[in-house]
C-alpha cells in the first residue's frame, strides 16, 4: 500500500500591555472563528420582541438594538434569517418619536440600509429619519455639528463630534439608499470639521481639549465621506470634459488627520483617552476603509487591531468587555468589536499602486503625486460596484506602497487585492526590484490595470516597455483586444465605437489590461450625490467610464474577491514554494499537442498548499513530460490540463495505459471549463479505455470527505449562462462537486473535472472562467491528491503469485 500520513493543520480579560504579536500569526480562519463566537454571544442577548438587552444603556434601547442588528448583518447574517427578521421588525414597529436621539436615529438608518431587505420597503422610514437628522443639524454657533437631540430639544450640550460623526454615517447610508440629502448639509459638515481641527491635525470631542484617537478617526472618516459627496464640477468644458491633466486640489485637513494617526496609532488604547477603546477601533475601521489606507504610518491597522480583539475576547462566552459607561456592557462592546472584525475583513477589490522616489522631507510620501492625480478614482469605482447587484455588499480600495513591499521582500501586500491599478502621466521609472515584485504578483494570479492619465503618451510608452519584463520572453507584448474578448461583455455590453483596450494574454486569462484613455479621471467625478446642475455630457462620460471599469474589474475578479486575509494567505502559500526543503512528493505535468501550459503555476501552488496545509512533504521541482516518456513511472501522480483541442498519438495512449496499470494516477481538468479540451480529453480516454467510460464520482465517496483532508461535499463554482452577443451572465453557486473517474482494479486511476481547477490554483477567477473558486479549488485538489496517494495498488500477478 502507498500511504502518506498527513496532518491537517487548523487554523478574556483586560487589554494586555505587551507589544502586539506579529501579524504573521493572524489567519482568516482565526478571525472567522472569533466572529462566529461573537455573533453567537450577541444572539443570546436578543429579547423575545426582537430588541437587544441594552444593560445600563436603557436610554438608547433602539440605538443598541440597531447597533447589534448592524453588527450581525455585517458578520454574515442575512435579512431573511429568523433572528434578523425579529430585529428588523422591532426597529420597524418602534414609534418614530421613541427613536429620539441622534445616535439612535443614525444607527436605525444604518441597520435598515444594511439589511437590503427586498421584502419590505424601508425607504420611506429611512427618509423620514434622515430628514429629522438634517433638521437637527446646528446652524448657529457650532454650525455643522449635532448634539444628542434637536438643538431645541431636551439634551442640547452645544454639539459634539461624537454625535456629529454618527449623524454623518446615518446620512451617508440614507444617501446610499436613494434619499436625497441637501447639498448644504454636507457643506456645513465640511466647514465644521475643517474649521475645528486642532493644530496638531487631530480632533477633540467638543470645543476644548486635546486630540483623541476616537475623534480623529471620526474626522478622517467624515472628511472622506464629504469628499465623495461634494464632488466639485469645476473647469468642465462645454463637451463635458473635466480638467484631467491638472493635478487634483489637495485635501489638506484630511492629510493632516492621516498624519496624526500615522504618528500616534496604537490598537492597545484610544490615544489621548483612557477609555472608549472598542468605540475607537470601530472608528479606525471606518477611517482606514473610507480613506483607502491599509497602513497608518507603519501600522497595518486591521491586523494589529484584530490581534488585540482576538486576545481579549472571552473564550468561553465569545463576548468582549471594555472600560467605561457604555463599553462595560458586553452587548455594546461586542457589537463594536464585531463591526471592526467583520467590516475590516471586507474584500480589498483594488490596490492603487503608490510608486516613485520617496520624499526625504515627508516620510511615507513620494517626491511627486503623479501616481495619485485623481485621488478618488479607485475608491469611487469600488463604491459604485458595492451598490451593484451580484457584487459583495462591502468592497474596499486602498493604496499600496511599492517601496514598502520591496523593502519587505514580499508580494503579500500587493496580493491583498486581485487588481493592481497603475496610473500616471509621467513615464514609469521602476527599479529592477520593483519590476520583479510586479512580475511575482502576476505569476501568483494578480491582475494589473494600467490607465494613462491625461491620455499621456509618456506613460503609455513606459507601460508598454514594462509588460514584456513581467512575462517570459516574447509573451508580454500588449496587443489590442478584439471585441469578442469577454471584457467587452463581462457585465455591460460596451459600445466598441471609440474604445481601445490593450492586453497581454497568458495562459488562462488576460492578466494585464491597458486603457490609453483616462477613465480614472472620470471615476474621480462619480458621485451618488450628483449635482442637479451637472453638465449632461460629463454625466454621460462618467457613466461610460464606470461601465468600462466595471467590466474590467468583473473580468479580472469574477465578482468574487477573497477577503483581505484569505488573499494574503494564498499569496503566502505561493511565495513559500522555493523554501520547501523536504523532498518527498513530486507531480509531473503532462505535455500534449494543445494548450497544455495554460496554468503554469497550478501544480507548483498545489504542491505548496499540500506542504503548508496538509503536512505532506513535497519537492517543488516539476517535470514536463509527454505520456510516451517512460520517466513518467517515477511519479505517483501526473497532472494534465489545457484550454484547446488536442490529440494523443498511439504511443501516448499506450504510455498512459501502462502508467495507470502500474499504479499511477492522472488528475486532469479543463482550464476555465474549455469545451475543446473537454471533448478532446473524453475522446482520448475512450481510445485508452474503450470498455471503461468516465463515470461521475458520487458525493458520498470518501474522496470528498474529511478522510481525504476536508469535507468538500459542498463547494462553490462559477457558472455562465450567457449567449453569444449578450453580456456575460455569471454567478457563483454552492453545490456538490462534479468529478468523473475511470476505475482500474477498484481505485480511481483517472480523476477528471470538466470545470476549472487549474486556473483557480493560480488564484485566477475571471468572470468568464467556469469552475471552482480559488479557495475551494485548493481544498478540492488537496483532497484529490491525498486520496490518490492513499489508495491500495494491487501487486502485479507475477509478484502476487510467485512461482515456487
Amino acid at each position: 500500500m502507498r500511504l502518506i500520513v498527513w496532518i491537517i493543520s487548523l487554523f478574556a480579560g483586560a487589554i494586555p500591555c505587551a507589544t502586539v504579536t506579529s501579524g504573521a500569526e493572524l489567519t482568516a480562519a482565526r478571525v472567522l472563528e472569533s466572529i462566529d463566537a461573537g455573533r453567537e454571544f450577541l444572539l443570546t442577548r436578543q429579547k423575545q420582541d426582537g430588541s437587544f438587552d441594552a444593560g445600563n444603556n436603557l436610554g438608547h434601547r433602539s440605538g443598541v438594538s440597531a447597533l447589534c442588528t448592524l453588527a450581525l448583518l455585517n458578520s454574515g447574517m442575512e435579512a431573511n434569517q429568523p433572528q434578523i427578521r425579529k430585529a428588523l421588525q422591532y426597529l420597524r414597529r418602534l414609534p418614530e418619536d421613541e427613536i429620539s436621539q441622534t445616535y439612535d436615529i443614525s444607527l436605525v438608518i444604518m441597520a435598515l440600509v444594511a439589511a437590503k431587505d427586498s421584502s419590505t420597503n424601508d425607504l420611506p422610514r429611512i427618509a423620514r429619519l434622515a430628514s429629522r437628522l438634517e433638521s437637527w443639524q446646528i446652524r448657529e454657533g457650532n454650525s455643522g455639528s449635532w448634539t444628542y437631540s434637536s438643538p431645541g430639544g431636551g439634551i442640547n450640550l452645544g454639539g459634539d463630534r461624537s454625535n456629529a460623526q454618527y449623524a454623518v454615517l446615518g446620512l451617508r447610508e440614507a444617501a446610499e439608499a436613494g434619499v436625497e440629502i441637501d447639498r448644504k448639509t454636507w457643506e456645513r459638515i465640511r466647514t465644521h470639521w475643517t474649521s475645528q481641527q486642532n493644530p496638531d491635525g487631530g480632533w477633540n470631542y467638543s470645543s476644548d481639549g486635546q486630540s483623541t484617537g476616537s475623534m480623529t478617526v471620526a474626522g478622517v472618516a467624515t472628511l472622506s465621506i464629504v469628499e465623495q459627496m461634494l464632488v466639485e464640477d469645476r473647469k468642465i468644458g462645454p463637451d463635458g470634459s473635466p480638467p484631467c491633466c491638472e493635478p487634483a486640489e489637495p485635501n489638506e485637513a484630511l492629510d493632516r488627520g492621516l498624519r496624526w494617526l500615522a504618528n500616534r496609532f496604537t490598537p492597545l488604547q484610544n490615544p489621548g483617552s483612557g477609555t472608549w477603546l472598542l468605540y475607537y477601533l470601530y472608528g479606525v475601521e471606518r477611517a482606514g476603509r473610507l480613506s483607502g489606507q491599509r497602513f497608518f504610518g507603519q501600522h497595518d491597522w486591521y491586523r494589529e487591531g484584530a490581534e488585540v480583539l482576538l486576545k481579549v475576547q472571552n473564550q468561553r462566552t465569545g463576548a468582549w468587555v471594555g472600560v467605561g459607561l457604555y463599553e462595560s456592557e458586553p452587548t455594546v462592546a461586542s457589537a463594536f468589536a464585531l463591526l471592526f472584525l467583520s467590516k475590516g475583513l471586507a474584500p480589498v477589490l483594488v490596490n492603487k499602486l503608490k510608486y516613485g522616489p520617496p520624499n526625504p522631507n515627508r516620510p511615507g510620501h513620494t517626491l511627486t503625486d503623479d501616481w495619485n492625480r485623481h485621488p478618488r478614482d479607485a475608491r469611487n469605482l469600488t463604491e459604485y460596484l458595492s451598490g451593484r447587484p451580484l457584487w459583495p455588499k462591502l468592497l474596499t480600495a486602498q493604496e499600496v506602497d511599492l517601496s514598502k513591499a520591496v523593502a519587505a521582500k514580499s508580494v503579500a501586500s500587493l496580493a491583498q487585492a486581485p487588481v493592481l491599478y497603475i496610473t500616471g502621466q509621467d513615464a514609469l521609472d521602476l527599479t529592477d526590484a520593483e519590476i520583479a515584485l510586479l512580475k511575482e504578483y502576476v505569476e501568483q494570479g494578480g491582475f494589473i490595470l494600467g490607465v494613462a492619465g491625461c491620455q499621456s503618451a509618456r506613460f503609455e510608452e513606459s507601460f508598454r516597455e514594462l509588460t514584456p519584463r513581467l512575462f517570459p520572453t516574447g509573451e508580454g507584448v500588449l496587443k489590442k483586444l478584439s471585441f469578442d474578448h469577454p471584457v467587452f461583455r463581462s457585465e455591460f455590453l460596451l459600445d466598441p465605437e471609440g474604445l481601445e483596450l490593450w492586453g497581454v494574454d497568458a495562459g488562462c486569462r488576460t492578466p494585464v489590461i491597458f486603457c490609453p484613455e483616462d477613465i480614472g479621471c472620470l471615476w474621480h467625478y462619480w458621485s451618488r450625490l450628483e449635482s442637479a446642475n451637472r453638465n449632461p455630457n460629463l454625466r454621460a462620460k462618467v457613466i461610460r467610464a464606470t461601465q468600462i471599469g466595471t467590466n474590467i474589474i468583473a473580468y479580472a475578479t469574477g465578482r468574487e474577491p477573497p477577503n483581505k486575509l484569505d488573499s494574503q494567505e494564498l499569496a503566502n502559500l505561493s511565495s513559500k514554494t522555493d523554501r520547501i526543503e523536504r523532498s518527498f512528493l513530486q507531480i509531473a505535468r503532462i505535455q500534449h499537442s494543445g494548450q497544455w501550459d495554460a496554468a503554469p503555476a497550478a501544480v507548483r501552488n498545489l504542491l505548496t498548499a499540500l506542504d503548508q496545509s496538509a503536512g505532506i512533504g513535497t519537492n517543488p521541482k516539476i517535470r514536463h513530460l509527454p505520456l510516451s516518456d517512460t520517466n513518467l513511472y517515477r511519479y505517483p501522480l501526473v497532472y494534465m490540463h489545457g484550454r484547446s483541442t488536442f490529440e494523443l498519438s498511439p504511443a501516448e495512449i499506450e504510455g498512459l495505459r501502462t502508467y495507470l496499470s502500474r499504479g499511477g494516477v492522472l488528475l486532469a481538468d479543463a482550464s476555465c471549463g474549455a469545451k475543446g479540451f473537454d471533448e478532446s480529453f473524453r475522446a482520448a480516454m475512450k481510445k485508452a479505455f474503450p470498455a471503461t467510460p468516465l463515470t461521475r464520482i458520487p458525493v458520498t465517496h470518501e474522496v470528498f470527505s474529511a478522510k481525504s483532508g476536508q469535507d468538500v461535499t459542498r463547494i462553490r463554482r462559477r457558472v455562465n449562462s450567457s449567449l453569444p452577443g449578450q453580456a456575460v451572465k455569471s454567478q457563483v453557486l454552492e453545490g456538490e462537486p462534479y468529478l468523473e473517474a475511470i476505475e482500474i482494479d477498484g481505485r480511481l486511476a483517472v480523476i477528471y473535472s470538466k470545470y476549472d481547477i487549474s486556473c483557480a490554483l493560480e488564484r485566477q477567477s475571471t468572470v468568464s472562467c467556469e469552475g471552482y473558486v480559488p479557495e475551494d479549488a485548493v481544498k478540492l485538489a488537496i483532497n484529490l491528491v491525498i486520496h490518490a496517494l492513499s489508495q491500495e495498488v494491487p501487486l502485479p500477478p507475477e509478484l502476487a503469485n510467485p512461482t515456487p
